[in-house]
């Protein structure tokens, strides 16, 4: 079949829709038509129900045997957001699904003026008593309140990060009933949002609201419990720098922090520590991360008891952060059980940049060698459960499907995914780059060619940086993950330069990409040009930083069938219409990235990308899943050439 090129003026009607859609009477609006059921799902979408909806363990970084899952049908109600709690709810819906989606069972909107709540009864284990009980939430877009048995409890604001209320002094025993309170800004706010917008149209997603991650219980000890594992590989001094943070911290010197790393059920190293010190765990030999090998430590951490280690010694001539401490700690002996224990993972690995083949320009290394990054942009949509991946298995097909087309790497744009994704890209080994979600209102975006960042409220900024760093907190065990984006096309752009140099200095361990495409101001690790000509542009050489293409590719093809909605404008950034066309322009955009590896010194390629989304068919795969657009085997052959 003859193949359709979108032309010049595709590109403009595009733009105008794109300016049209960020435009101030677009985003005054505070109700849209509203979403609709999906048209397609996927196979798992297919397959969820209340009774097997987001079963596993929600963390993987840090795990206690003993959980509650609270997943399933909850009681929902919208409201003005100006009433107060309603007596009478409207429905059900299956948490942890957005209210806008399919598989909510729900779809409806929820528009800036209103408020959605949820309300269930939970009934605490008797084996819990005496224990702290922990109400945890994956993620909550956008601000919520909580209330037990009538008590507020606390409240969050931040679409994309986990948290947790201690509920302990709320409960009672038989039932106790939970109600959360949940507004959404969406689109007239410039909270960090990524996609989602009220009027969804082009490059932009139905919006997601309320619960999107699963939400569960958790009993720790009381009144002091391991809170946090902080995990950073230090691959050149061979060890693991490990921070094991407390509720609360703990001056008795008898408190320690005991630590075991484990190859398998191997004991590689063990030592006790003062608790509230940094602890530096040896592991000799190390059998190195990759993606071609995602070697995986396992780790204990338990909250121990000790002899006095200073006996006869008064408090305030005992030793304080110095190695006769470590030494007194490490000879120490532990007294009856842990306090509390919880079992995590890690991984030798380490990122850097480093002189390549090309004199002069620097390239990306994976643990000191240079490797050549190759992976698409991932957008992390479904089309009946929107941000929410639908299970665990949806998420490993899509992993291993990239590896298997010869990827090393994906670009997660401007989404966080559940913990568990990251999970699974640890030890199937795929290399991340992480992009912080972005939000703005309109006139607070820079242009494709401007140089100064528009102006940002200080109450904007503030919420942003909250949640970059809860962000980088919350992901930072994970070694899959190499790179943190801090901006992303001038959207929401601004001090740019600072916010590098602070992402930097917050996780040494990783590279900083400032700004991937369009608005580069100097900063980071990374010089990233997005280029969607049918011949991709080429990185201009620089000295001081790595060259990527951080956006490349784009081709579409609406495969009958398979479209999120038949009667839009299906578009790519050049469209055809059938697969020997898609594959012959792929086979040069990957051609210009191999002729860019070879001669110009470029460490990564980001092709746009894993799926269609909504109206966009430029994905490898249909939104559903179910089509592959080039096979697996072709895509390998492809790409192998990066790799030599």
């Amino acid at each position: 079949m003859k193949y359709l090129i979108r032309r010049t003026f595709d590109r403009v009607l595009f733009s105008l829709s794109l300016g049209i859609l960020l435009s101030p009477p677009v985003l005054a609006q505070t109700t849209a038509a509203g979403p609709a059921p999906a048209a397609i799902l996927s196979r798992w979408e297919k397959q969820v129900t209340a009774e097997n909806a987001w079963r596993e363990y929600p963390r993987p970084q840090l795990v206690r045997p003993n959980w509650q899952n609270l997943n399933g049908m909850w009681e929902y109600a919208i409201r003005p957001k100006t009433e107060g709690q309603p007596t009478q709810f409207d429905g059900q819906i299956l948490v942890p699904f957005a209210v806008e989606s399919t598989l909510s069972k729900v779809t409806k909107g929820l528009n800036a003026n209103q408020r959605l709540w949820y309300r269930r009864n939970v009934t605490i284990p008797s084996d819990w008593n005496g224990q702290r009980v922990l109400l945890h939430f994956g993620a909550v877009d956008y601000e919520c309140n909580l209330w037990v048995n009538g008590g507020l409890v606390g409240s969050h604001t931040g679409g994309s990060d986990a948290f947790d209320f201690d509920i302990t002094d709320f409960l009672k025993s038989g039932q106790n009933q939970l109600v959360l309170g949940v507004t959404d800004p969406t689109t007239e706010g410039e909270q960090p949002r990524g996609k989602q917008v009220f009027n969804p149209n082009g490059i932009w997603y139905t919006p997601v609201s309320g619960i999107w991650q699963t939400v569960w219980l958790e009993p720790v000890p009381n009144p002091n419990y391991i809170e946090e594992v902080r995990i950073t590989p230090e691959l050149d001094s061979a060890r693991i720098r490990v921070e094991v943070l407390l509720n609360k911290p703990i001056t008795n010197p008898t408190s320690a922090i005991r630590l075991t790393a484990l190859n398998g059920t191997q004991t590689v190293s063990s030592l006790l520590v003062r608790s509230g010190r940094v602890a530096y765990v040896p592991v000799k030999n190390a059998k190195l991360w990759s993606p071609d090998s995602p070697f995986l430590y396992n780790l204990k951490a338990e909250l121990v008891t000790v002899t006095d280690p200073f006996p006869g010694t008064e408090n305030r001539n005992r030793p304080r952060h110095n190695d006769a401490e470590r030494s007194a700690y490490a000879k120490a002996t532990v007294t009856g059980n842990p306090v509390d224990a919880v079992t995590s993972y890690f991984a030798m690995r380490k990122i850097s940049m480093g002189p390549g083949k090309i004199a002069g320009q620097p390239v990306m290394l994976l643990n000191n060698k240079p490797l050549f990054q190759n992976g698409p942009l991932d957008q992390g949509w479904w089309p009946g459960s929107l941000l929410t991946p639908p299970s665990d298995d949806a998420m490993v097909f899509e992993i291993d499907f990239l590896k298997k087309s010869g990827f090393n790497m994906l670009r997660k744009h401007i989404k966080v995914e559940p913990a568990r994704y990251y999970y699974h890209c640890d030890r199937l080994g795929i290399m991340v780059w992480q992009d912080m979600p972005s939000g703005f209102l309109s006139g607070q975006d820079m242009g494709r060619s401007e140089v100064v960042e528009p102006l940002r409220r200080s109450k904007g900024k503030e919420q942003f940086e909250l949640e970059l760093r809860r962000m980088m907190n919350r992901l930072h065990n994970h070694p899959s993950i190499v790179t943190w984006v801090v901006h992303n096309e001038g959207w929401g752009q601004y001090d740019n330069v600072r916010l590098a140099d602070w992402v930097k200095a917050l996780d040494p361990s990783r590279l900083t990409n400032a700004a991937s495409g369009w608005s580069d101001l100097g900063a980071g690790d990374f010089y990233d040009i997005h280029t969607y000509e049918e011949v991709p542009n080429i990185p201009a050489p620089k000295k001081d930083r790595v060259i990527v293409v951080g956006e490349f590719g784009g081709i579409g093809w609406p495969v009958t069938g398979h479209l999120w909605d038949p009667n839009k404008r299906n578009w790519g950034y050049q469209t055809y219409q059938d697969k020997d066309a898609v594959l012959k322009a792929y086979r040069t955009k990957y051609g210009k990235m191999v002729e860019m590896y070879q001669k110009n010194g470029v460490s990564a390629a980001v092709y746009t990308q894993t799926t269609d989304v909504e109206g966009e068919v430029n994905g490898l795969l249909t939104y559903d899943r179910e089509v592959i657009k080039i096979p697996v085997e072709t895509l390998r052959e492809i790409h192998a050439p990066l790799f030599k």
